[in-house]
């Protein structure tokens, strides 16, 4: 519910975040990070979990950045990611239903042209890291960098939403 409240289920309101006029969802998401990243070191701090056991997807760099500009594209043309298509399909909305469809039928073409595209996939692997490894920075170190990034984003995003209001219909 808290999700449909804050427009996770508004195309128009996911694009605000593009244009900077809304930028709501950005502060959700990046709130979200932040209260897991900080629970997770926590939970390591008491020993009630140990880090080390937390499974990194490994990071093929070709992949990643190939991916990511085809689901950038499809952000773009049907005004949702995957995660907030389903939430504009809870609610009803039928182009949150129709982007799903292409999402299926995204993963079935994937599917049927791997062999086409496996070195494509595959292609510089560079392991699980950390980004906090690959900056040389203790967890704690790089999870207060990042608090700090985090409040200066949502202060440039209120700057951003006052620079670039739009009118609501």
């Amino acid at each position: 519910m808290y999700l449909n409240k804050v427009g996770f289920p508004s195309s128009r309101k996911l694009a605000g975040v593009f244009y900077g006029y809304d930028t709501v969802v950005l502060k959700v998401f990046f709130a979200a990070a932040i209260t897991a990243m900080l629970g997770l070191l926590f939970f390591s701090l008491f020993g009630w979990i140990d880090l080390s056991l937390v499974y990194i997807n490994p990071t093929y760099l070709t992949s990643a950045i190939v991916g990511g500009i085809i689901m950038g594209a499809g952000f773009i043309i049907g005004g949702y990611c995957p995660g907030t298509s389903f939430c504009g399909a809870s609610i009803g909305k039928l182009d949150a239903l129709v982007f799903i469809g292409g999402l299926f039928i995204g993963v079935l073409i994937f599917d049927l042209g791997y062999n086409i595209w496996d070195g494509m996939y595959m292609a510089k692997f560079l392991g699980s890291p950390k980004i906090s490894q690959t900056l040389g920075l203790s967890d704690g170190v790089f999870a207060f960098l990042l608090i700090i990034i985090a409040l200066t984003m949502f202060w440039v995003a209120e700057w951003a939403e006052k620079k670039f209001p739009r009118e609501e219909y």
